[in-house]
């Protein structure tokens, strides 16, 4: 019993798995077999997702979409013809329509560039004030103060400058100038515009001074001078400075910053009440 036992459990006995010797030599090595698990099926698409951006919309809405992208389409189109013809050099369309892109530019869309390779800025321009203030001591006149001085005082060393510092008076002469004739008279419907621009900047810049009376009328004049020649250069240029004076102006309470033009008209409010009293 013990021999045929051991036997069986060594030798393999007919008897003792009967299954696994009848199974073929590949299905004995290989653990038994697993169904391949199917695919996920994605679910069926809802209303939601049949359709995207303007293919979800209703017809109406479509329709409007459409017409609102056409129109910005179109202004973009537009905005960019009228630039490129503002800052290209003179030729037919700008010559013949002028006016019109002017209108379309100015103020909003002002440029300060020229398109192909512009002549760069060569002289120094500033720009010098001077004011007739009457006080205790009677009328007098102050020296020249040069206004562009100051703004560069306050840009160097500064590595966040103001824009006000930067652009605001450099760019307010330059309206009056390409405004009026070299006779500072306006050669166009901005000239008067220009003059009150400059106006209020001057007065902006003296009220932070005291003269000791009131400022009743002011002069202006601009300093360009051409850069002088790197010295590896033979052209011969003069650095003199060249002035161009304009007339003087009296002072009036539209000239004056806004808290200084209340305080004015308040102050004349108050004599003309002591007057009627």
């Amino acid at each position: 019993m013990d021999s045929d036992h051991d036997r069986s459990s060594a030798g393999g006995g007919k008897g003792v798995w009967p299954q696994a010797l009848n199974r073929p030599a590949e299905a004995r090595d290989t653990p038994e077999a697993i169904p391949p698990t199917p695919p996920p099926t994605s679910p069926a698409p809802g209303p939601s997702a049949t359709g995207r951006g303007m293919a979800g919309l209703s017809f109406p809405y479509q329709v409007v979409a459409a017409l609102a992208l056409s129109l910005i389409g179109l202004l973009a189109c537009t905005q960019v013809v009228m630039v490129f013809l503002h800052v290209a050099p003179s030729n037919t369309l700008s010559k013949q329509h002028g006016k019109t892109i002017d209108r379309w530019i100015y103020p909003e869309f002002e440029q300060n560039w020229k398109l192909f390779a512009p002549n760069p800025l060569q002289q120094n321009v500033a720009v010098h004030v001077r004011a007739e203030v009457v006080g205790a001591d009677g009328r007098r006149t102050t020296r020249w103060m040069n206004l562009t001085h100051e703004d560069g005082e306050q840009i160097r060393g500064n590595f966040f400058p103001s824009h006000v510092d930067q652009n605001e008076l450099r760019r307010g002469w330059d309206f009056y100038v390409n405004s009026h004739d070299t006779e500072n008279r306006p050669n166009g419907l901005r000239g008067d515009l220009s003059e009150r621009y400059v106006r209020r900047i001057t007065m902006l810049r003296l009220s932070e001074r005291d003269y000791g009376g009131t400022i009743e009328r002011i002069q202006l004049r601009s300093a360009t001078s051409s850069i002088a020649p790197p010295p590896w250069s033979k052209e011969k240029i003069s650095t003199r400075p060249v002035y161009r004076v304009l007339p003087w102006w009296t002072v009036t309470p539209d000239d004056l910053p806004e808290h200084d033009a209340d305080r004015d008209r308040e102050r004349d409010e108050a004599r003309g009440v002591e007057a009627s009293q």
